[in-house]
């Protein structure tokens, strides 16, 4: 079992950053970062892969947000610049034991066993 914790969330203007960090129990899996706002589903903002080689964005993020790891330190990390109220979410992290070594982790929710409790990134305009 992984158990995951998010931390690094708070609130900021527009144009602002911010960076997440989740602390993992161990570094064997695919990790991803979602974003809930209210009243809408859960959406894929990042994902890498576990040596840190692949990483995958969804469009509304990216070149705006970075998704790193340091695998010494069991953590991954989310870099977000350019913050727009849209952005304004429950942020969680996710971890897939199961992805393909090469692979970015997954843009579907399902794929992930496990999850964090979430921080709430505020972005005010």
């Amino acid at each position: 079992q992984v158990q995951l914790v998010e931390t690094g969330g708070g609130l900021v203007q527009a144009g602002g950053s911010l960076s997440l960090a989740c602390a993992a129990s161990d570094s064997s899996s695919a990790m991803g970062w979602f974003r809930q706002a209210p009243g809408k589903e859960r959406e894929f903002v990042a994902s890498i892969n576990r040596r840190a080689t692949r990483t995958d964005y969804a469009d509304s993020v990216k070149g705006r947000f970075t998704i790193s790891r340091d695998n010494a330190k069991n953590t991954v990390y989310l870099q977000m610049n350019s913050l727009k109220p849209e952005d304004t979410a429950v942020y969680y992290c996710a971890a897939d034991p199961n992805r393909g070594f090469l692979l970015a982790g997954s843009r579907r929710r399902d794929d992930y066993d496990y999850w964090g409790q979430g921080t709430q990134v505020t972005v005010s305009s």
